[in-house]
């Protein structure tokens, strides 16, 4: 493969340049992190897979061993939170405008709760929303139509996904049902979807 670079669109570089060197420096560390992350993961499951909010979590899309693990150390019982209002403003997902007398401002989240929910919930909407057909994707979908390449939109859709995300994890966990990949209205048993 190497020479096939040189002698197509590779710079000849010498295996020992200081360049190679940094590459393989970098490589070694990039395996390192994910023989970590393995290694988590397997503890997670090995610890958590009898308990019964985990393996509910588990049904949600974009939500594996280690975002299930962070959700239930980061929150505890979520059903301590009565409305799942409570739980996003727990989360910093709740939204907050600045006013002052008459000048009243846009409403962003707050970001005032905990951060490694709020980037757990982040990581596991943009994961959900690459699978197939699930609630998340429908509304990352829906919020993105008008333009698609908008950057900005993307981020405030990632975002809606986010709070979608602590919504779906605190009716899961509340009402004691795993996650039915239907799409967002009124399940058949009559509840309002999140």
């Amino acid at each position: 493969i190497y020479s096939t670079a040189v002698g197509s669109v590779g710079l000849p570089v010498h295996p020992d340049s200081d360049a190679v060197r940094m590459f393989r420096l970098v490589l070694a560390e990039g395996r390192s992190l994910v023989r970590q992350r393995n290694e988590i993961e397997a503890r997670a499951v090995e610890l958590l897979s009898d308990h019964p909010d985990y393996q509910l979590l588990t049904t949600i899309p974009g939500i594996g061993p280690i975002n299930a693990l962070t959700i239930l150390a980061e929150a505890g019982d979520l059903r301590r939170f009565r409305h799942h209002r409570q739980f996003l403003k727990f989360c910093g997902m709740d939204l907050a405008t600045v006013q002052s007398g008459m000048f009243r401002g846009q409403s962003r989240i707050s970001k005032y709760g905990n951060a490694r929910l709020r980037r757990t919930f982040w990581m596991a909407g943009q994961v959900a929303v690459l699978k197939r057909t699930n609630s998340f994707r429908d509304k990352f979908e829906r919020y993105i139509a008008r333009d698609r390449h908008n950057a900005h939109l993307r981020r405030k859709a990632y975002t809606a996904i986010a709070a979608k995300m602590a919504r779906t994890v605190h009716a899961v966990v509340k009402h004691g049902e795993p996650y039915r990949p239907f799409f967002e209205g009124v399940s058949p048993g009559g509840r309002t979807l999140v």
